[in-house]
């Protein structure tokens, strides 16, 4: 989720690579608007999973 980190592969696995706004030092404002988009995202993942 945006860490830019370098993560493990396993071949065969589904990777998600969220690139998001760091809500360090942001306003209420702006940290709802990143807690909404991360919600939005796994409510879409979820349903592409289940689907």
């Amino acid at each position: 989720m945006g860490c830019g980190d370098a993560c493990p592969f396993y071949p065969g696995k589904r990777y998600e690579d969220w690139v998001l706004d760091d809500p360090a030092g942001q306003g209420i404002e702006s940290v709802r608007v990143i807690r909404d988009d991360i919600k939005k995202r796994v409510e879409q993942l979820l349903s592409e999973l289940l689907s």
